[in-house]
């Protein structure tokens, strides 16, 4: 039971890192990793044994960072993947553990943001234009921020707080 247990937690971490790829490679996080993460969720809180008052937290956790990530990506600030992600994340690391997760993928976000800058500076751009061509486009100075690396290394640091996780990866 116990190899079931952890088998369905690894689930969260692979999705996010898959999300945070594919965001960093082609500037999209398919709809796909955010839905697979919300229907593996009920079968790792089954096997957890999360109570329904840890189910219920983390279904509201949910739903409030699905709100306000439609109300960022409304304003422009990330885009609608990005958004399902950290709904999906905030799903699994329900309350308290999203309040660390909101903070360290600021602290991420904040991060990502100089490498970016960095990559995109007059020194750097000359080595990135021999690279892979999803290095290039990072290299852009119209090019976004894949801002679904900092949700993955938000949710990453934080899931080991999560009710799920607690007693299984602590």
């Amino acid at each position: 039971m116990l190899a079931l247990q952890i088998a369905l937690l690894m689930v969260f971490p692979t999705l996010a890192i898959v999300g945070a790829l594919k965001d960093l490679t082609s500037y999209t996080i398919p709809n796909w990793i955010a839905l697979a993460l919300a229907a593996a969720f009920p079968a790792a809180a089954l096997a957890s044994g999360a109570s329904l008052e840890t189910v219920g937290l983390c279904l509201a956790v949910g739903f409030g960072a699905l709100v306000l990530g439609l109300g960022m990506f409304a304003a422009g600030w990330i885009g609608g993947g990005d958004g399902k992600l950290l709904a999906a994340c905030a799903l699994w690391l329900g309350w308290p553990a999203v309040l660390p997760f909101l903070l360290y993928t600021a602290l991420a976000g904040g991060a990502l943001t100089f490498a970016i800058l960095a990559l995109r500076s007059g020194w750097v751009a000359p080595m990135v234009a021999g690279g892979p061509a999803w290095m290039r486009r990072l290299g852009q100075s119209d090019a976004g921020l894949p801002y679904g690396v900092a949700i993955a290394v938000g949710a990453l640091s934080a899931f080991p707080y999560s009710a799920l996780a607690q007693g299984h990866l602590v």
